[in-house]
């Protein structure tokens, strides 16, 4: 019997769990819920978030001999506590137990909350960030040491800390359909590098890798910072950085009830020499933005992008199993380029995991169309469009808003010229799909019926009314909102990270970005953070920064 086919329950005992052995060690980590009494702490450095941003910054920082305190508003959990249960993982590990939305409802989102943050609910697709993109920073935004040339080195050493790699297996089904189908048309594919050390191959990612295989900050950069000193505090939630002048003072945290959700009336005080704002591209600015931060021309929170994600489902003869298998392993490019950048929006092909929850929540149709339909998962596949915003006036991004709780929430419009790109995104989908063997192609739409033809999908998604609400949107790509910039008109935050108008404030996640990245951004997270965190770290500890190496 392979491994894959074991049951994962009876290998438990089998895996080891790193983070119940630090925590055996001795990590200083505290659980804000359980605490009976207000609490005053300080470090050299205090990071906001657990996630690609926070984690490589944190390890960088610790292994520099900087006194680090990580504060995550959600849980630590590990692979003892991932079962491949999304009843389970969605509430536990993500924003708003996945339900995350725009201001009307249009988009939902998905994002991490947790420690590791969304590197430990994503797929392990690994880009770095394209030629393309980091041109335009430099022609547009300034950011003249944002070169391919001088970015590379550290897009090098974070693939050899976390082992992301050409993934040699054959793609499952559900990939493979897009690569033989594109094959078909003449559109090239490639496959996806990942971030995965003895993968198992089992497909569920998303809700928490149970064999310690996927190298998420949580059992990375994590780890190492904490045996190197660095202190975790969970289940707190960054409320405001207390501002003097042009100094933050202390950070201001409410601890959580054990389901992370409601304050318990305990305060904590946590006071730095610097402060490191790395809670993702919606929570970072609603934080700053709570705390008053200086935003002289209006630019904090504004153009926030998601990469706009529209679904093309299909029906083959033979069984896709969509859930089993390396979630994402082929892509195709070949959209983005077929026109300038900052002309009509481009797209990236790539194709999602399939889980019964996930697909019975996105899918549209109702009743007995909607069960008919979910009778059909073991057929299903889906290729996804991820949508390149940012790269033109039409397509601005959002702005993240403040309710009268200070909670966030991302107003996000969808522009005729982003429907304009979902709709040709959606025909190339649906002729891959019937290049493919398809029975049937229907875009996830309320208003479409199942599509038998590429000539009756051809007609009926030209036709198709694009409109909110009806045309499923969705994102796991959350960018920008503290854009850089040389010019304080165009960013609040310069090409070092640091935020203008505040000497010990920086930003290190994905926020940073003035566009989208046009890929997946875990790894532009990276490998643009460790150079920040190494600069950060250098000029707080006077000697040169330390190197993180693979464990």
């Amino acid at each position: 019997m392979s491994r894959t086919n074991i049951p994962i329950n009876q290998t438990k005992a089998l895996i080891p769990d790193p983070i119940q052995a630090g925590l055996a060690s001795g990590w200083q980590v505290t659980d804000a819920s359980r605490l009976d009494t207000d609490l005053t702490l300080e470090a050299d450095v205090v990071v906001v978030g657990s996630g690609a941003g926070g984690g490589v910054t944190a390890e960088i920082l610790a292994l520099s001999g900087l006194r680090v305190l990580i504060v995550e508003e959600g849980a630590l959990h590990s692979s003892n506590d991932f079962n491949m249960s999304e009843a389970q993982a969605y509430p536990q590990l993500y924003q708003e137990s996945a339900a995350r939305k725009t201001r009307d409802k249009a988009i939902n989102i998905l994002q991490g909350r947790t420690v590791g943050g969304s590197t430990t609910v994503n797929w392990t697709s690994s880009f770095r960030t394209p030629d393309s993109t980091l041109g335009y920073w430099q022609r547009k935004f300034g950011l003249h040491t944002y070169s391919t040339q001088a970015l590379a080195p550290w897009f090098e050493l974070m693939e050899q800390r976390l082992n992301i790699s050409e993934w040699n297996v054959p793609p499952n089904e559900n990939n493979d359909i897009l690569r033989r189908g594109a094959s078909k048309l003449g559109i090239p594919t490639a496959l996806i590098r990942r971030n995965v050390n003895g993968c198992w191959n089992l497909g569920y990612c998303g809700m928490g890798c149970p064999t310690n295989a996927k190298q998420s900050m949580l059992i990375t950069t994590i780890p190492s910072a904490l045996n190197h000193g660095a202190a975790l505090l969970t289940r707190a939630r960054a409320e405001r950085l207390v501002l003097q002048g042009d100094k933050a003072v202390q950070l201001d945290c409410l601890a959580l009830d054990a389901a992370g959700l409601a304050p318990t009336g305990r305060k904590l005080t946590l006071k730095a020499r610097h402060f490191v704002v790395a809670g993702g591209a919606i929570n970072s600015p609603a934080l700053l933005m709570r705390s008053g931060a200086p935003d002289p021309h209006g630019l904090l929170g504004k153009r926030t992008f998601l990469h706009p994600v529209v679904v093309s489902a299909a029906t083959f003869e033979q069984p896709v199993n969509s859930f089993s298998g390396a979630p994402q392993t082929v892509y195709s490019d070949h959209f983005l380029h077929t026109e300038a950048i900052d002309g009509p929006i481009g797209y990236k092909l790539e194709v999602p995991p399939l889980h019964p929850l996930l697909l019975a929540t996105t899918k549209a149709g109702f009743g007995a169309d909607h069960a008919h339909d979910m009778a059909q998962f073991p057929y299903k596949q889906a290729t996804l469009a991820l949508l390149r915003d940012g790269f033109h006036a039409d397509a601005p991004g959002g702005s993240v808003i403040l309710g009268s709780d200070g909670a966030p929430t991302l107003d996000y419009p969808i522009s005729d010229f982003i429907w304009d790109g979902a709709r040709r995104a959606l025909l190339t989908m649906a002729e891959i799909q019937f290049a493919a063997g398809a029975k049937d192609v229907a875009p996830v739409h309320e208003a479409t019926p199942l599509y038998r033809s590429w000539a009756e999908a051809q007609a009926g998604i030209k036709a198709l009314p694009m409109k909110q609400l009806a045309m499923r949107v969705v994102s796991a790509h959350v960018m920008g909102g503290c854009a850089m910039a040389d010019d304080a008109r165009q960013g609040v935050t310069a090409a070092d990270g640091r935020y203008q108008g505040l000497s010990n404030v920086s930003v290190h996640d994905g926020s940073l970005f003035p566009t989208s990245i046009g890929a997946n951004p875990q790894l532009s997270i990276y490998g643009i953070v460790a150079r920040l965190a190494s600069t950060l770290a250098e000029q707080l500890s006077g000697k040169p920064a330390a190197r993180p190496l693979r464990s």
